[in-house]
């Protein structure tokens, strides 16, 4: 690709990333209850779940999926039926993710759960597919090497979304500050918990 190209694909795709979608509510939710440090894990996943969708669109394998749906959408329930049952915790204030009103420091989910959170949300988010099978077909330019194209724009890709899960993340984790300061660590769990089970909602219906 020329610089021309580079340039309007940065562009592109620095404006799908910031959009608000799932992947960033999560990783706003995440640093509202378990903090920036801890939502890095949650991050790896997404970033690695964003890589498989890329890498794939741009082997072509979408069209297969698009053949064959059962399993895609059964991933995108369960993925949801998950993120339903963490919100309830959260708004319950139960569960690892959960902030205890009586001891307001950063709950304890595990690095494995907040990585599969991260991986399932990116994989099973349709709206991700439909981006990508739409908009990196145009930057292929097939007199080209494919590989060499293919690390260039995902490295881009992946680095526009960590700075925007990164972004997302630090205004949760800056929410929970003035929350707790005013001692309003259930209030913070049931926004975390109510975000959480927004993002299931959009996961299973979207």
């Amino acid at each position: 690709m020329s610089l021309s190209v580079y340039a309007l694909f940065i562009t592109t795709f620095f404006f799908v990333s910031i959009t608000p979608g799932m992947c960033m509510t999560l990783a706003m939710t995440l640093g509202m209850t378990v903090g920036i440090r801890r939502t890095l894990y949650m991050m790896i996943g997404e970033l690695i779940g964003v890589s498989l969708v890329v890498v794939l669109t741009i082997l072509g394998v979408a069209a297969l999926m698009l053949q064959y749906p059962q399993l895609f959408f059964a991933l995108k329930w369960c993925g949801g039926a998950y993120l339903l049952y963490l919100g309830i915790q959260l708004w319950r204030s139960k569960g690892k993710m959960a902030i205890k009103c009586d001891s307001p420091s950063e709950s304890q989910a595990t690095a494995g759960s907040l990585f599969s959170q991260g991986f399932i949300t990116a994989v099973a988010n349709p709206k991700g597919w439909a981006f990508f099978i739409a908009l990196l077909p145009p930057f292929i330019d097939n007199t080209q090497p494919l590989l060499m194209q293919s690390v260039i724009m995902l490295a881009i890709i992946l680095a526009l979304e960590f700075l925007s899960l990164l972004g997302y993340a630090s205004g949760g984790k800056a929410l929970s500050h003035l929350l707790r300061k005013r001692g309003n660590v259930q209030i913070m769990n049931r926004i975390a918990g109510t975000l959480m089970m927004g993002v299931s909602v959009w996961l299973a219906l979207g």
